[in-house]
């Protein structure tokens, strides 16, 4: 089963990451642990990344002028295992490309990633902020920014990644708003089973509370039994 998921370790406890970690390891699906706002901010988790070694993705979205963004490139060259992060397309292309210079220079090996439309926002959550376009019609808008860029690949829902796989064969595709069938949808709006995502050719996934929340290890053998369907 050669799928990759990436596990959101939304927590600031240090102990619950390490819980996280250790419990989803499987040799039947490629696991890679994502860190975004809530741990990076904690306490420890800052120093817990620049100890952590393995493969993980950095999940900051970044979105300012170029040169603060940059500086916030910069001070992250200690984080050795950093094999992702995130941009936002926001920030505009100038932004974009002086991210992604600035980390070949750091590290050739991080990958960047523009991260679209979130999936907690649908078309009336964005007419509301004041955009005329569908979510649809903004992330292949986005999706242009790659190319542009030469950045690595973009974030995007499973309903976009179809239409974007149909434009673009080679670009790597990372899908959050995953449940497992049954699940809440919680606080997303455009979600998708891990088999529906990965049936549209997606790279990868991101799955959180449906991995995290109550026993790790029976969650884990959960998503495995749902791909092997």
């Amino acid at each position: 089963m050669n799928k990759t998921v990436f596990v959101a370790c939304d927590t600031s406890s240090i102990n619950q990451v390490k819980k996280i970690i250790s419990q989803t390891k499987t040799n039947k699906i490629k696991i890679i642990p994502k860190f975004g706002l809530q741990f990076f901010y904690s306490k420890n988790g800052r120093e817990f990344l620049e100890k952590f070694k393995d493969n993980f993705w950095l999940d900051l979205k970044l979105n300012d002028i170029p040169q603060t963004a940059l500086s916030a490139i910069d001070s992250l060259k200690d984080l050795k295992g950093c094999k992702y992060i995130t941009v936002h397309a926001n920030g505009g292309l100038e932004m974009i490309k002086a991210i992604k210079k600035k980390t070949i220079k750091i590290n050739k090996n991080i990958k960047v990633l523009v991260v679209t439309i979130l999936t907690s926002l649908n078309n009336k959550s964005l007419r509301e902020i004041g955009y005329t376009k569908s979510a649809e019609q903004l992330v292949l808008k986005q999706a242009g920014l790659i190319k542009k860029s030469r950045c690595d690949g973009i974030v995007c829902s499973g309903k976009e990644a179809k239409i974007l796989r149909k434009k673009y064969k080679n670009l790597f595709i990372i899908t959050p708003g995953i449940r497992l069938p049954g699940d809440s949808k919680n606080d997303q709006s455009r979600v998708m089973t891990p088999n529906d995502a990965f049936e549209n050719k997606v790279s990868g996934i991101v799955m959180g509370r449906s991995l995290i929340k109550g026993n790790i290890k029976n969650n884990i053998q959960k998503l495995i039994d749902h791909l092997n369907k």
